[in-house]
């Protein structure tokens, strides 16, 4: 069972996070169930689903299922977005889209609701973590973010997605700090940034944009701690 849901989370998240453009998600909110790309969207996943299970058709259920019910629930979440909180909308949507792969899981494997990891389960885990401190927290602080809007934090003078691989990069590293149990390390890595980011606040003119900066740091921060101890009490398992 564990080995069937940590594939089918993989696949959701590369489809969901990696493989997702901004233009796909522009002209799908556009042109809804008319857009192309709705349609490219599905077809990723469900390839996805096919190459990670090696093409083993045993599961074409389970490939049917969540590849139309992934289709269902983008087109309900894109007719709601201009009546629901976007931050609740994306809730939902990844709530909905999860209980249905755990659905599945449980149908498959009635009798394995235990987490009794076998050794080839140990790089899947690691990929879930992987692509969660790299994509999936990165669309969760984006969405959570959202809710301040400071114009005078431009990025005219930065580097293009500068900021979205310095958060790639510091939950990468707090993470492997976690599982490899050097605490002080990260420490010293949030003093590194404070100093990086001095500039930053040093220009603000008030303290929001001091507090919207330390939001965004502990919430990156925060994430990457919490996959680093749900891995490493996942591994202890074994």
């Amino acid at each position: 069972m564990i080995s069937f849901l940590l594939k089918a989370l993989i696949a959701h998240l590369l489809g969901d996070f990696v493989f997702q453009p901004d233009q796909w998600i522009k002209d799908k909110q556009l042109k809804k169930a008319k857009s192309k790309f709705l349609y490219f969207h599905i077809a990723i996943h469900a390839g996805l689903l096919v190459i990670l299970f090696q093409f083993n058709f045993k599961f074409w259920l389970a490939f049917l299922i969540i590849s139309i019910s992934h289709y269902i629930i983008d087109l309900i979440k894109i007719h709601l977005e201009k009546r629901i909180n976007s931050r609740y909308l994306f809730t939902y949507d990844q709530l909905a889209h999860t209980a249905v792969i755990l659905g599945l899981s449980c149908y498959y494997y009635p009798q394995e609701l235990t987490f009794n990891f076998q050794l080839s389960n140990t790089a899947l885990l690691l990929s879930l973590s992987i692509i969660l401190l790299t994509y999936g927290v990165a669309v969760f602080i984006k969405i959570i973010m959202s809710k301040w809007d400071l114009p005078e934090d431009s990025d005219k003078d930065s580097l293009s997605k500068a900021g979205q691989y310095i958060g790639i990069l510091e939950r990468l590293f707090v993470f492997s700090f976690v599982i490899m149990q050097e605490w002080q390390a990260i420490g010293f890595l949030i003093a590194a940034k404070s100093v990086f980011r001095f500039g930053d606040l040093s220009r603000a003119k008030d303290r929001k944009l001091t507090e919207y900066i330390l939001i965004g740091t502990l919430l990156s921060f925060g994430f990457a701690i919490l996959i680093g101890l749900i891995y490493q009490a996942c591994i202890n398992e074994f």
